[in-house]
């Protein structure tokens, strides 16, 4: 399994629910790599999608809750989320947020791939700082890009102590 996210130089994702930047190049990244594969997801990333579920993967919402959601896997922890996986390859495998997925899941992720933008704003959600962990290294980056006044580039980092579900 693998994580993407698009966060700034605090390791913010997010405020209100929604996303903190508007970079097409970056949703652009998010489609090529996920495009065919599985995306795992919590039940807020999932209903504020634009479009739901995500078109041409499988949607997977781990949910504490009964709900079902329209076009996805619905599972309710790690255990049905195992299930749900065991016909996929992990490599096949993206969590996409929110928050506290991220924070449940980012220690069974293999790679994450990080859209790391040169800015701060207000935020409510954050991510691990793979930049100061242990647990994980640059493996990969790109050149920094310019788009909508904001400086990126996209990073690779491998967690070198992967859990198994």
């Amino acid at each position: 399994m693998n994580f993407i996210v698009a966060a700034d130089k605090n390791y913010a994702i997010g405020n209100n629910g929604k996303l903190l930047y508007h970079i097409p190049a970056d949703l652009e990244y998010f489609k090529h790599m996920t495009l065919n594969k599985v995306v795992v997801m919590g039940s807020k990333t999932f209903l504020s999608l634009p479009k739901h579920p995500l078109p041409n993967r499988t949607n997977i919402v781990l949910s504490k809750h009964t709900s079902h959601f329209e076009g996805a896997i619905t599972v309710h922890d790690l255990d049905e989320l195992a299930v749900a996986l065991k016909d996929f390859n992990d490599s096949e495998v993206f969590v996409i947020g929110g928050g506290a997925i991220y924070k449940q899941l980012i220690s069974y992720c293999e790679y994450g791939y990080v859209t790391k933008i040169y800015a701060n704003t207000n935020a409510d959600t954050f991510i691990e700082n793979m930049d100061i962990s242990d647990n994980w290294i640059l493996e990969n980056s790109s050149p920094i890009f310019t788009e909508n006044n904001l400086d990126f580039q996209f990073l690779t980092y491998k967690n070198l102590n992967v859990k198994r579900l």
